[in-house]
Parts: C-alpha cells; structure tokens; sequence
C-alpha cells in the first residue's frame, strides 16, 4: 500500500530536466515543493521572520556571519545556516546587519556560487546570483568569492558587536573559519579577529539560535510530524521482516529502503540495531550480529525528512513469523517487539515496566507541568525502580540512575537529532519538540533476577509540547505488548514492504 507521501510524489508533474537550480524549487520538483516554499513544508517568508527574530534579540547595530558548510560526501548543510535561509549549496555565506531603517529591521547580503557551464558540467545545476536574489530575499548578492573581503570591509568600517556562527565551520583547532582558511593570504587582523580570545567585538552566536530553535513554528511541526510517520512506519515494517537468521545489518538496509521510498532524504544519524545481549551497549553500532530465535532485537533509528530528523528506537525478539513496522529520528520513537511474535515471560514482564513509566512520563511534557528534562528523567528513575523492585529486584539508591538507564529520558529535537545547546535545566515550553525514552539494560550480576539477564529494551517516542497536554507524533508505531505481537506477527496482513 503506497503512502500518501508516496502517492503524492507519484503525480504526473512536468518536473523541468536537468534542474535549472542547485535545489529543488517549485518550478522544477512540484512533487516535493508548494508554491512559496523555500524548503518542503517552510516558507520563504518564514525564513525570513527567523532572521528578523535573531536580530530583534541583539544589540542595536550587531553584524551576523553565517556560512554555508564546506563540502562533505553526500553534502549536508549546516544546520544554523540552513534554519536563517534555506539554501542547500555550499560555498555560500550571509552578513545580516541590524538595521533600524529597514522595514524588516536587518540588511541582508547573501555570497553564493555564480552559475557556471563548466562546473555545472560535472557537479550539477547551480541556483546563481540572479535566482538567489529572489529566493534569499537578499538586499545583496555577490559572488561566493566576495565574501571574505566584504566581511573585512564591514567589520572594518563598523565597531558593532558581530555574531558569528561557528557550528560545523571551524577547520583548525584555533578555531579559524573554513571560508577563512581556505583565502589566499588572509589579513593577520582577520584571523586575530577569529582566533583571540580578547576580542571583545566577536560573539558566538550559536546560544542565540539555540534559543530560536528549540520551540517549533506549526510549519515545523508539520515537517516533523511527517518525518516521524516515515519512521514509525518503517520500524513497525521491520518488525515484519525480521527473523531468525537475518543480519543486523540487513534490518539497517531494510530500515534505510524504507525511509527513502517513503521521501525521506538520508537517515538521521547510525542507528543501533542490537540483538540479544548486544543491546547492553547504549550505542551499539557495528550492527554486524545475526538474529537468534528467542532474542530480543533493540532497534534505534530514524530519517532526516526536509532537513528535519526522526527519531525511535525499537526492540524486538526474534520469532520464527515476519513482523510489522516502527521507526525513530531530526523523530525519536524507539521500540521493543518480538521477532519471533511472541514476549517471553520475562521479556513481556520487563517491557511492561519501561512501558508502564513511558506512558506515566509523556503527559508530564507539557509547559503548565512545569517539568524541564532534568526533571523527568529522575522521576522516570522514580517510577522503574518501584516497577523493578515489584518485578524481584533488590536496588540500592539510585542504582538505577548509576547502571540500568544511566542515559536521560529527554532530548530535544529538530533539525538535528540533538538540538544543540537543549538546556535541560530549562522548564519545557509549548511548541518545544522532545523526546520521551526510558529505558533497562540488565547485565548478568548476581544481585539481577537471573531470567533477565541480558535484556535491553528502550521504548522512545517523540512528544510535541503544548500548554496542557502532549502530542504524541510517533503514535503510529505500536508499543502495547498486543500491539507489538501483532505487529510482529503480520496481522493486519500490511507486509514487510
């Protein structure tokens, strides 16, 4: 059964061939972009209020410097670049003036690679100058080759504060800019301007953005709420795949296939793909195990969706019938099920105790509560060592905490996996996106129940934060025990494609 993504992208659309510009735009990719839209699902006008709401938090007459990443294998923009514009190319940079004799209230000039035959030749379609005017809502545009003597112009002629984004653009360990590096003979006072640890004038500007980031617009919400449907749906479809004699790796791959079929871009980041005691590592990534009937399979994975990632992990015992779908990250569900269809006892007695402090926790996430991530990971902690305690363990003070779930419950997400800089001291506010993940890991000590050794289940969803209640984005992916069997199982005859 294709999914509305799928069918939507499937439309008979006069798709321009090659592509005129160095991203997808209306014009030529009307499958992925509605009119207005810089990027799938955000407007070019929201870009733009993203830049205005930056500048109306700093100082009078402040300067912003922000780059385009430098050129990486399957290029990846970088991700407070991409939240102020939108553009996709690299060797691009923007200077954001704050001005208050513009309407808008800043001056934006924006450095961008120049159309040309020869590189198009071999790299393909780049948007250029002209384009990029319109596109940008730049007062500006030079060529990308004008941005490092325009910015020792400004900054030569101007004493105002200049923020500087960092994330992703330093290349030496002084901390010197890529775009700087790379400029034949730089001014000595540029790289000081970069490098001192005295200059009063130079602001990172990574904290602010944070700041910007971490609450969603409902333009946002949509794009991931898109994004964690693609990934619950392939979780909950890799369940059905999996059974005895598969290789973690091929879990991977069929995760991977899914995610892309379904529009998503790239996965959000390595996933974990843990069988049996393999589970007991928190970030197990070799993923080159093969599945044993009567084991569990810890899955964690998700796929970046329209610059957005996804997030969910999933467990799972391998059983001897294929099994259904689920997903995880910018959306994070995470689940445990049962290869071979069935929980064992134990098994079943052990996910019901994460479960069970899972669904007390996500209506907790909502700004009246009053909860920041600190907060719900002890009272997550709480909770599954009363859960353990009633299932025969004898814990001392917070054993939990320093062994069974030593990882937080909370996140933020977005744009990166781990939105940076996610204060978790900070008390939740509406349009904050997180995630909600407990999770046991039972090493074979003595002091366990012996029946449980070895078990590693984590149950993640991604949980949308509103006033007085919490949004589930991931609920699409089962976690009741029923569910999950189900799932397993292939009961509703949905398949493992």
């Amino acid at each position: 059964m294709l999914s509305s993504l799928t069918r939507r992208a499937a439309r008979s659309y006069a798709t321009l061939k090659p592509a005129p510009f160095g991203q997808p735009r209306p014009e030529s990719h009307p499958h992925l972009l509605k009119e207005g839209e810089m990027t799938g699902g955000i407007q070019s006008a929201e870009y733009a209020a993203r830049r205005a709401r930056l500048v109306d938090a700093l100082p009078d007459d402040s300067i912003v410097v922000a780059a385009a990443a430098p050129i990486n294998y399957r290029y990846r923009q970088n991700s407070n670049f991409w939240y102020l514009t939108g553009w996709a190319e690299h060797n691009a940079a923007i200077i954001i003036q704050k001005s208050a004799s513009s309407s808008r209230g800043y001056k934006l000039s924006a450095f961008v690679a120049p159309k040309d035959e020869n590189e198009e030749l071999w790299d393909g379609a780049r948007t250029g100058l002209d384009a990029a005017a319109g596109l940008l809502g730049a007062d500006e545009v030079y060529d990308y080759k004008r941005f490092v003597p325009e910015l020792q112009r400004v900054l030569n002629t101007s004493a105002a504060v200049t923020y500087v984004e960092s994330e992703g653009n330093r290349t030496t360990s002084a901390g010197v800019p890529h775009y700087v590096q790379r400029t034949r003979d730089p001014d000595p006072w540029l790289l000081e301007f970069f490098t001192s640890p005295r200059t009063p004038r130079r602001r990172d500007l990574k904290r602010e953005l944070a700041k910007l980031r971490t609450v969603k617009s409902p333009a946002e919400q949509e794009v991931m709420r898109a994004a964690a449907e693609i990934t619950a749906r392939a979780h909950t479809k890799t369940m059905c795949y999996a059974k005895p004699g598969l290789g973690e790796a091929q879990l991977e791959a069929h995760f991977a296939y899914l995610c892309a079929r379904d529009g998503a871009q790239r996965p959000a980041y390595v996933p974990v793909v843990a069988s049996g005691a393999n589970a007991l590592a928190i970030h197990y990534v070799a993923n080159n195990a093969l599945l044993e009937s009567g084991e569990m399979v810890l899955m964690d994975a998700g796929c970046e969706y329209n610059g957005y990632a996804s997030d969910l992990s999933a467990s799972s015992v391998v059983c001897r019938v294929l099994c259904y779908y689920h997903s995880e990250p910018s959306y994070f569900p995470a689940r445990t099920f049962p290869v071979n269809g069935t929980f064992t006892s134990p098994q079943a007695d052990l996910y019901a105790a994460v479960l069970s402090v899972q669904k007390a926790s996500i209506p907790l996430c909502t700004a009246d509560a009053g909860y920041n991530a600190h907060d719900l990971y002890f009272h997550a902690c709480r909770l599954l060592h009363a859960e353990l305690t009633r299932l025969g363990f004898d814990l001392k003070e917070r054993e939990v905490e320093r062994v069974l779930c030593p990882h937080g419950v909370s996140h933020s997400v977005g744009i990166d996996l781990h939105e940076p800089h996610f204060d978790s001291s900070e008390k939740l506010k509406e349009g904050m996106v997180i995630t909600v993940e407990p999770g046991v890991y039972i090493p074979p000590l003595p002091r366990y129940p012996k029946h449980f050794y070895g078990l590693g289940i984590r149950i993640e969803d991604e949980v949308l934060v509103q006033k007085d209640h919490s949004v589930v984005l991931t609920s699409s992916a089962p976690k009741e025990i029923v569910d999950v069997e189900g799932a397993c199982q292939d009961v509703l005859r949905l398949g493992a494609m």
